[in-house]
């Protein structure tokens, strides 16, 4: 077993990130000493990799441990890479000071944004998430996972395109995904099976990029786009105004009778750039406490 300590000098509510990671049922979390299992697939290898918080918000220090010892480094950068450890959230915060969320970026004092784990994965949990509550989406999800995916030392795995782009509609119909949410999984899974959807040349491209070539992909429209841009890659200026949760949060801060919209936040949000994503995890972190 190797472990690596890394101390970041920025704010970070490691405590949160638990928190919002234990909403996926398929994600091994413990509160009490404060860790998370990261399943990661290393050089197509099903790895997992536990980190642990070892100081506090003020004076974050973390652990990376795993019993894997090959690309320890490479391993180390990409799991710095999703919980966003360089990122200055102090700068956020202060720029959040000047506008009106002020009192919300006080409240939730240093929120990261950390990103999914796999990029495949999350796409997946985005188009089966889709325009479902919040209960039967993770239900969904891990039914999907359980069945098809591989599980190693309580983590869970996605499966890989390739083994879901040979499933048939019928499988995910006995699972109750509607027939179209089947066929969006299968579809886009085939494609990227087939190279010709590439999600890790598709991340390295500017966000207007990406909505043009994934949002003409049948089933992925605006929604699904930005909520990968925001999880799977961490992209700072993401605000998925279309989503429920948002327009809550927003009808709450405001002390609305109606929820906002869809207008009106894509007008007032202009204001929050080039945060937007924080904005967004913020809000619904006011909602989700």
């Amino acid at each position: 077993m190797w472990k690596e300590y890394y101390h970041t000098p920025y704010s970070y509510d490691f405590d949160y990130t638990l928190r919002r990671l234990a909403m996926d049922p398929l994600i091994r979390v413990n509160f009490k000493e404060r860790w998370v299992d990261v399943p990661i697939r290393n050089e197509g290898k099903p790895t997992v990799i536990r980190v642990k918080a070892e100081g506090t918000t003020e004076n974050p220090i973390f652990s990376v441990m795993s019993d894997e010892d090959e690309n320890q480094d490479i391993i180390f950068e990409h799991i710095r890479n999703i919980f966003q450890w360089d990122k200055d959230l102090s700068e956020v915060h202060q720029f959040f000071q000047q506008t009106d969320l002020s009192m919300l970026f006080f409240t939730y004092h240093a929120t990261p944004i950390v990103r999914d784990f796999d990029l495949y994965a999350s796409l997946m949990k985005v188009i089966i998430h889709q325009q479902l509550n919040m209960k039967f989406a993770y239900t969904l999800s891990t039914r999907f996972v359980q069945k098809y995916g591989e599980e190693i030392d309580g983590s869970w795995f996605y499966p890989t395109p390739e083994k879901v782009a040979k499933l048939d509609y019928d499988d995910l119909r006995a699972m109750q995904f509607s027939q179209r949410k089947a066929e969006y999984v299968i579809d886009t899974s085939r494609l990227i099976a087939n190279g010709e959807l590439d999600l890790n040349k598709l991340s390295k491209m500017k966000n207007e990029d990406i909505m043009k070539i994934l949002g003409k992909v049948r089933g992925i429209g605006p929604w699904t786009v930005e909520n990968w841009m925001l999880f799977a890659l961490g992209r700072d200026d993401i605000f998925p105004v279309a989503d429920i949760g948002i327009q809550n949060a927003l009808k709450k801060l405001w002390g609305l009778d109606e929820k906002p919209t869809k207008e009106e936040i894509e007008e007032k949000s202009k204001k929050w750039a080039p945060y937007r994503s924080y904005a967004a995890i913020t809000l619904w972190r006011s909602i989700e406490d």
